[in-house]
């Protein structure tokens, strides 16, 4: 049963972000490349946040002063790269092949949040696959069996919210939304302290929040693309 619940937790997780790649990300050499330098802004954060947690030996045992700071440095490498796409859009512009990428503020914020959200749920779950693959299981001695699943549910919406915030964050400083940009950091810390509870095993009261805020993030950020609903009818309807 191992590898079986291997490869299903692994497609829960980045099935959904892998199909948004291959779609629209995958035939774009820029896109690709701004994908793999928002996940290496990410890589930058999570080393700040481990120095920090490194250099403060007495708080090293409290978790949620390490998931605060990191959510903060996170934020800050998401204003970096924003100001870092904004300043160079007209180089951009000059090398992309197809040129929607730069007219079309929102895909460098959406291409941006999948590459933050990526390495984000890669770094969540791969010692969880890892552990996954065998040769035992989780629930044989007092564990949950659904430890595994809900840590790939909880991957999946971190990916996802991900996308959704840095649309939500790059619109928001161009139009000087505050309370957007308020939105984006007070629900990602929101979202990062609901994962303590995965430590009591309060699986429910830490994944239908988390799927609550995901939707609400996904319509705010679908709206803030230009998204109606006329124009969600005419994509459900493939017209």
């Amino acid at each position: 049963m191992t590898l079986p619940e291997f490869f299903g937790c692994t497609f829960i997780a980045f099935g959904p972000p892998f199909a948004l790649f291959i779609f629209t990300i995958g035939h774009d050499p820029v896109r690709i490349i701004i994908l793999i330098a928002a996940a290496f802004f990410w890589l930058l954060s999570l080393l700040l946040s481990s120095l920090l947690w490194f250099a403060v030996i007495p708080l090293r045992d409290v978790l949620a002063f390490g998931v605060v700071f990191s959510v903060i440095f996170q934020e800050c490498f998401r204003y970096i790269i924003y100001r870092i796409l904004r300043s160079t859009e007209q180089g951009l512009h000059a090398v992309a092949e197809d040129t929607r990428v730069t007219d079309n503020k929102h895909i460098l914020a959406y291409v941006s949040g999948l590459g933050f959200g990526i390495i984000s749920g890669m770094f969540a779950l791969v010692n969880v696959l890892a552990d996954m693959s065998g040769p035992g299981t989780m629930g044989l001695k007092g564990g949950s069996e659904f430890f595994f699943i809900t840590s790939a549910a909880q991957a999946l919406s971190i990916i996802l919210l991900h996308t959704f915030w840095s649309v939500i964050f790059f619109n928001a400083f161009d139009t000087n939304n505050y309370l957007h940009i308020a939105y984006v950091v007070g629900s990602h810390l929101f979202v990062s302290l609901l994962t303590l509870l995965n430590a009591e095993a309060l699986y429910v009261a830490t994944l239908l929040p988390n799927y609550i805020v995901t939707v609400l993030t996904g319509v705010l950020a679908f709206k803030v693309a230009g998204g109606t609903s006329r124009s969600f009818r005419k994509f459900i309807t493939c017209q």
